[in-house]
């Protein structure tokens, strides 16, 4: 039986590398190869893959939006996480939205074999750093924060604005109003008490919520 993944990353060079590591393992094909976010939940519902790796920062819809429309769209489809943010909050994000396997890139190639083996018997898999990361936001978890506060758009939103995205732009992306998104980052920047565009993406490169 042909194990069948879909990978999806904005880095030609991160695909090519993640599609070889895939076809060195006997019986493991790549079924399909995506830039954006939207690429690979239009491939994971034509070829229905085994697993998919999505890269968070994927432009057109990120990881998180990318892992919930794949799990309502291709729901045998288990999603595995491949980035650099090692960032809590983004963590439990993705994985309340479906995702099963979360590997940071500065790791070991073998961790995303062993996630992706883990996936394929429906158990979940966190490499090392990560479940380092889980660890501590569990033991801390009596600790509340003005980033605990933050729903997943209004951290998305943080992301999207740091990122150089226009209110408008977000607004198409999610279709929804402007108005709406304007809401949405008018209550994170109140929550942790930014005053400006230029401290909101200070905070984002902090907390990993984009790259530097």
């Amino acid at each position: 039986m042909t194990i069948r993944i879909l990978i999806a990353d904005d880095h030609a060079i991160v695909r090519r590398g993640l599609q070889a590591l895939v076809q060195a393992q006997p019986g493991w094909e790549v079924c399909g190869g995506a830039d954006t976010g939207q690429r690979a939940v239009d491939l994971a519902i034509e070829q229905q893959p085994d697993v998919a790796i999505l890269d968070f920062s994927l432009p057109v819809l990120n990881g998180l939006e990318a892992t919930r429309h794949i799990r309502v769209a291709s729901p045998s489809t288990e999603v595995l996480v491949y980035t650099m943010h090692n960032n809590e909050d983004v963590i439990r994000d993705v994985l309340k939205a479906g995702a099963r396997g979360y590997v940071l890139k500065t790791e070991d190639d073998g961790e995303v074999v062993n996630a992706v083996k883990a996936l394929l018997r429906k158990k979940p898999y966190f490499s090392p750093q990560v479940a380092e990361t889980l660890l501590d936001d569990f033991l801390s978890c009596g600790k509340v924060t003005a980033s605990d506060t933050l729903s997943p758009r209004e951290r998305e939103v943080i992301q999207l604005v740091a990122e150089g995205q226009t209110n408008k732009a977000i607004a198409d992306r999610w279709a929804v109003s402007v108005k709406t998104v304007e809401t949405h980052r008018t209550a994170a920047m109140r929550k942790l008490n930014l005053r400006s565009g230029v401290e909101l993406a200070l905070y984002a490169v902090r907390n990993k919520l984009i790259e530097p």
